[in-house]
């Protein structure tokens, strides 16, 4: 059946269409990047992304999330540290920065194991900071099934690689060695997580919301996205398995893929995936080379596309028409 809207109500949607043209708040939203194992904020690399983004979208407030001033640092951090501690003291940073505490919402870009920490942030931060679009590019959001291999010379990952492949589920390494929780284990015949992942996984378990208690917030803090953009490198032998990137369970003995909407945490909506699919917010991307072989072009369409003013003012007409026709 057919229902006209009252003239009122489409005289006010007109206008609301109409204003952008004459709005002064289109600055694009500041854009958190959080950055990979073995990497720094204050990298020259991850700063020249973040110029990009300021040429692609001019006026882009850039914030390179760190866990420490000291570079070196804040580079061991993505070593050594208790992953649930440090995305509550990145909440804190946020939700008290200066700018990024009063813009009206965030952008967000996380590469490597920085996607799933922003990831877990926007599912426990919900309520304090406002992120409306996440590109991620080579995470594990499903987990990993195989530790990384070192670089020859870089005793620090190989001794920290050691004491992971010697006890990944005992209390301390999981509080202490940073890949080792969000290490997945499972049963290659069911495809099901290892009872020993649930019960001592310090953060993947949580945030995909695999244990039988469920935190409905997650659910809805990461379905009120715009958009969630997970882009995997076709060559990625760094993360195993790379799928990984799209939730995407892969038999290591078999190579068998079971695609993110044929698994329970996506028909059962556990973090929110489905009504974020349903509603068009969830992207899947692949992206040329190996992991972290990431060119200028691929960026700058991700920039305009995702992280533009013009497309930040857009949604929030998109949002105020609904709004009006509801009422």
């Amino acid at each position: 059946m057919l229902h006209l809207l009252p003239l009122s109500t489409l005289l006010l949607a007109t206008q609301t269409i109409a204003s952008p043209l004459t709005r002064t708040d289109s600055k694009p939203l500041p854009l958190l990047i959080w950055h990979g194992l073995g990497d720094n904020y204050a990298a020259d690399g991850l700063h020249s992304v973040g110029d990009l983004a300021n040429e692609t979208n001019p006026g882009t407030y850039v914030y390179y999330i760190r866990l420490d001033e000291d570079a070196g640092s804040d580079r061991t951090a993505t070593f050594l540290g208790n992953v649930t501690e440090q995305i509550a003291q990145v909440c804190d940073d946020i939700a008290e920065h200066e700018v990024l505490s009063k813009a009206p919402a965030l952008n967000a870009l996380g590469f490597s194991q920085g996607g799933q920490f922003l990831r877990g942030l926007i599912e426990r931060c919900g309520d304090r900071i406002n992120v409306k679009n996440l590109v991620t590019f080579g995470s594990q959001h499903n987990g990993i099934a195989k530790y990384q291999i070192c670089k020859d010379g870089d005793w620090l990952c190989k001794g920290y690689i050691s004491l992971l492949k010697a006890n990944t589920w005992g209390a301390w390494v999981q509080g202490h060695l940073v890949p080792a929780q969000y290490f997945k284990a499972t049963n290659e015949t069911t495809g099901e997580p290892t009872e020993e992942y649930l019960e001592a996984s310090n953060f993947l378990a949580d945030i995909n919301n695999e244990r039988v208690l469920k935190n409905v917030t997650y659910a809805k803090n990461l379905a009120a996205l715009d958009n969630f953009v997970m882009y995997v490198f076709e060559d990625d032998t760094t993360v195993i398995p790379k799928e990984s990137g799209w939730f995407a369970y892969t038999n290591t003995t078999s190579n068998e893929v079971t695609d993110l909407r044929d698994r329970d945490i996506y028909k059962e909506d556990w973090i929110g995936l489905k009504k974020l699919d349903k509603k068009g917010g969830l992207h899947f991307k692949t992206t040329k080379g190996g992991h972290m072989n990431l060119g200028d072009k691929v960026l700058k369409d991700v920039f305009r596309t995702y992280f533009s003013s013009e497309k930040t003012v857009w949604s929030s007409v998109v949002d105020e028409i609904q709004e009006i026709i509801e009422l």
